[in-house]
């Protein structure tokens, strides 16, 4: 009885540390040294606690960061299944962490959990083990990563205990010596952030109030003189390519400053959650790349794939996307666009990427901390290469990440 506890101890101690470091910046108190002992014990646990508290630790990790995804199954109205989604993710990370049980030996452990770092579960790739580093003075590259799980692993191999702590000197090839440099765009950008709850958001009742205040918005920044305004993802609760008279005053808007706005598109009976970016009495559509696991697709065989999104999606999960990414020219300055969990996905980091402007939609989530685990994905990728993102997010997120 007495070893349960311990056990069951030991796996709370575990998911804690590996998931304080996204408390800490979701209440403001983020600190790069405790970060780093947190992270460095959170590691060190997981290769060397009993393989029982592996299990428990797993299933208590996809709780502490996943629990907000079924959040959003009651805009779908299929509400009841939120406590089953977030048990369900419990047992998704309880099997994504199980590997680990299948031996004691911490350099195996150590070998698994390098291997996990390139496992998405259902295309689900929120989930790396180097983000517990992002805000610490450990790195985030694969090679740092190898760095740290040897210095934790190797002692376990050493019988003399003069030497066994050794490998510990292996973490300083872990240290964080910086990131490709990044800089601003020599542009003055109005990121706007609204405060439209999910539930009033697609309302008809409604969208007269949402248009009037981002005409609002987009003439508040001219009078203010930006060269462009950056609104989140459908911002327009329509598709936008059906409403001519909207499109052409937005137009002549765009004759004044520039606008990057979310919407929808109905094009050849498919619908696409794209970017619209208005310039000059012209614009420009920018279809998403990636889309989010089981919001927008479902990542499973087709004959499951229907049932699904007819019973709990009412058909909603059809989107299609891109063939690849889209930049935008603003300015003679290039942007790569990224629509939410686009900017949290390596695809969109692919070529020559400076300048990033993402919009995202969280009021799906919120309150929650999927804004700030969304935040500190995009600094993991935008400081790996060297991209500075402008991101603009309806209720949270919205500034400049670097």
């Amino acid at each position: 009885m007495k070893q349960i506890r311990t056990n069951f101890l030991l796996a709370i101690l575990t998911a804690i540390l590996f998931s304080s470091f996204i408390y800490f910046e979701y209440f403001g108190i983020t600190n790069d040294f405790v970060n780093t002992i947190f992270g460095l014990c959170a590691i060190a646990l997981l290769l060397y606690i009993p393989k029982q508290s592996i299990l428990i630790s797993g299933f208590l990790i996809g709780l502490l960061w996943f629990y907000w995804i079924g959040y959003s199954f009651k805009y779908q109205g299929v509400g009841y299944m939120t406590p089953f989604i977030t048990f369900g993710f419990g047992v998704l990370y309880l099997l994504f962490f199980a590997p680990l049980a299948l031996t004691n030996k911490a350099y195996i452990r150590a070998i698994l959990l390098f291997g996990l770092s390139f496992v998405e579960p259902l295309g689900w790739n929120w989930m790396k083990i180097e983000l517990l580093f992002v805000n610490s003075y450990i790195g985030v590259y694969k090679y740092q990563l190898i760095a740290l799980l040897l210095a934790l692993a190797l002692p376990s191999l050493i019988k003399n205990k003069r030497y066994r702590f050794l490998p510990l000197l292996l973490l300083i090839a872990a240290f964080n010596y910086g990131y490709p440099k990044q800089e601003k765009a020599p542009l003055k950008i109005k990121l706007v952030q609204t405060h439209i709850k999910q539930e009033d958001k697609w309302k008809r009742e409604n969208l007269y109030a949402t248009v009037n205040m981002i005409f609002t918005q987009i003439a508040k920044a001219t009078k203010e003189g930006y060269d462009l305004v950056v609104l989140p993802e459908s911002v327009f609760p329509l598709f936008m390519n059906k409403n001519p008279l909207l499109l052409s005053e937005i137009m002549e808007a765009s004759k004044h400053i520039d606008i990057i706005a979310g919407s929808l598109l109905r094009e050849n009976h498919l619908n696409y959650n794209v970017t619209y970016f208005f310039q000059n009495g012209k614009y420009q559509i920018a279809k998403k790349l990636v889309l989010v696991p089981f919001g927008e697709y479902i990542p499973l065989p087709k004959f499951a794939k229907k049932i699904i999104n007819d019973t709990f999606f009412a058909g909603a999960s059809d989107f299609v996307t891109a063939k690849k990414p889209t930049d935008f020219i603003i300015k003679g300055i290039k942007f790569r666009n990224a629509i939410c969990y686009e900017a949290t996905c390596k695809e969109l980091y692919k070529g020559d990427v400076k300048y990033m402007i993402a919009i995202s939609n969280n009021a799906w989530f919120t309150p929650s901390i999927e804004p700030t685990l969304q935040k500190l994905l995009m600094q993991y990728y935008a400081r790996k290469n060297g991209v500075t993102i402008y991101h603009s997010a309806n209720v949270s997120g919205t500034g400049i990440i670097q």
